[in-house]
């Protein structure tokens, strides 16, 4: 799917409902709010980016405990599930995601793979959602399919509350 198409049916749906969106992001390098604030207008639904590459940005922008860090691992459903909560505390918004993997070609081990991303979602008053993908393809390719991945998690957290 086209990721402006994508980014601007998210807008459209947090917009006509009165939400904020705020993105916690790791391997995808604040990608998914480059798509949202390339719209015109998306100050109205999109409040903030973290951009936490590192354990340490983790830790302090989001409140990643270093415990979650050390057991699971940055790239996680533990720590994603930490991100996105903790963009949901330090923001404005109503609804959140978070994006860790490892986009290649580097960084791989036995348990996990190139390609793999862990995704997380949080609503106000809903439970976070998390998920997992498998990507191929190269470091853009992985990146931007988590990216498409992480829009369409909001659009479903969104529906699913109403």
């Amino acid at each position: 799917m086209d990721l402006d198409l994508l980014a601007q049916q998210v807008g459209e749906l947090l917009h006509k409902h009165s939400l904020m969106l705020a993105t916690a992001e790791s391997c995808t390098g604040g990608w998914a709010a480059k798509v949202i604030t390339d719209i015109a207008g998306s100050s109205a639904w999109f409040d903030r980016g973290f951009i936490t590459y590192a354990n340490q940005a983790k830790q302090d922008m989001l409140g990643v405990r270093a415990e979650t860090l050390a057991a699971h691992g940055a790239v996680s459903e533990a720590t994603v599930r930490e991100m996105s909560e903790g963009a949901l505390a330090r923001s404005r918004a109503q609804v959140s995601l978070a994006v860790s993997g490892i986009a290649g070609p580097g960084g791989a081990t036995l348990y996990k793979p190139v390609g793999l991303v862990y995704f997380a979602w949080s609503r106000v008053g809903q439970p976070t959602v998390t998920a997992s993908e498998l990507f191929t393809g190269d470091r853009d390719g992985i990146r931007q399919q988590a990216v498409v991945r992480a829009l369409r998690g909001v659009l479903d957290v969104v529906q699913r509350a109403l």
